[in-house]
């Protein structure tokens, strides 16, 4: 018996000493991924984990997703059936993954973690759904960059919960139904309009996750102060808040850059002044732009005239990967007014010269900010 599926197969009508089919192209496919899901259980950090929210009513922000996923988890309760599939899109550091967890505990069922680009292959996926019981949450972070073999698969499984498994190769492939426990899908995409159509019209309800505005960063640091036991004063508290770029993942690792300095550099409290001069060292300035930020913009204005240039010369003038620039630093800076994308190129606006320092030309295009917080 292989557990290769590109090996060539025996007779696939030829049953091994079990009693089951001699060429199972997906035999070793079960058996890591049991492997994935027992990494993937522990995931996060004991600290991060000790963070996360336990349920809905301890979740903070969201609340017209809150609302809604509250209604759609009572409803499946009382009707005793598991709730509809649930994705959630938005930003990345905004409760995804937290949300899917509170899913899983406010039913009160197992959760199986994995992502998308974990589940190569279609017996990837079908080595995660074999491993299911009734009423499972199966949760698959970044579900847009999911395999297209294992995305056609997971279409049968959420609609009639079963999978075809094809056995050998050829003239002499067989197709094997394999029965699937009900279970509820939590899918998190950074990239909504990545995903198929056939794959979002299954989803009987999206959860759209908006950025924070300050106040509810207060409440998500002063939280996790609680939990960490920081001595963190109000004033301490918005300072952090004000740098958080909306994303509460931010707040929680600012938050623990901010106790360090505190327990190091001054008597462990922290207020204002404390937070003003731990973020300081941190290259975080106050509008929450870090080193790359500001060397993106300080290129752009002081190399480049202000623009407009293009994004692979942009990230070789801040030796960094294109990628990075535009994934990493450039979402920000559009939201925060201080970067335009024009059809010749990004483009300075006036916002990014003034927040250098400089003064910028007359015909400097108007940067909008399109983000709440601002």
């Amino acid at each position: 018996m292989t557990s290769d599926p590109e090996s060539t197969a025996p007779d696939p009508t030829v049953p091994d000493a079990a009693g089951t089919q001699a060429d199972d192209p997906y035999a070793g496919a079960f058996d890591r991924m049991r492997e994935i899901d027992a990494a993937a259980q522990p995931g996060e950090a004991d600290l991060e984990a000790s963070l996360r929210p336990r349920s809905l009513h301890e979740f903070v922000g969201q609340p017209r997703v809150r609302e809604q996923l509250e209604l759609v988890l009572e409803g499946a309760k009382r009707r005793g059936d598991p709730p509809d599939h649930i994705l959630l899109a938005g930003p990345p550091g905004l409760g995804k993954t937290s949300l899917a967890m509170i899913v899983a505990q406010e039913l009160g069922a197992a959760i199986r973690l994995t992502s998308g680009p974990a589940l190569e292959r279609a017996g990837d996926l079908a080595a995660m759904l074999s491993n299911l019981v009734p009423g499972d949450v199966l949760f698959i972070d970044e579900i847009h960059r999911i395999a297209r073999p294992a995305e056609e698969m997971l279409y049968l499984a959420m609609e009639d919960f079963r999978v075809d498994v094809v056995v050998g190769k050829g003239p002499g492939a067989t197709s094997i139904p394999l029965d699937v426990a009900p279970f509820t899908l939590v899918g998190a995409t950074t990239r909504a309009g990545s995903l198929t159509g056939p794959l979002r019209d299954r989803f009987g309800f999206t959860g759209q996750m908006e950025f924070y505005d300050d106040d509810e960063l207060e409440q998500v640091l002063e939280r996790a102060a609680g939990i960490l036991g920081i001595d963190l004063r109000p004033e301490g508290a918005e300072e952090i808040a004000g740098r958080c770029r909306g994303t509460p993942r931010v707040a929680n690792r600012l938050l623990r850059r901010v106790r360090d300095f505190a327990e190091v550099r001054a008597d462990g409290v922290i207020h204002r002044e404390v937070a003003r001069a731990a973020l300081a060292v941190y290259d975080v300035d106050e509008l929450g732009l870090d080193r790359l930020d500001r060397a993106v913009l300080a290129a752009l204005v002081r190399s480049f005239h202000g623009g407009p240039v293009g994004i692979s010369t942009l990230a070789v003038a801040v030796g960094e990967e294109a990628g990075t620039v535009e994934e990493v630093c450039e979402p920000y800076l559009v939201r925060a007014g201080m970067l335009a994308r024009t059809p010749r190129g990004r483009v300075a606006t006036p916002h990014a010269w003034t927040h250098l320092g400089l003064t910028p030309p007359a015909d400097a295009p108007a940067g909008h900010r399109i983000d709440p917080l601002f």
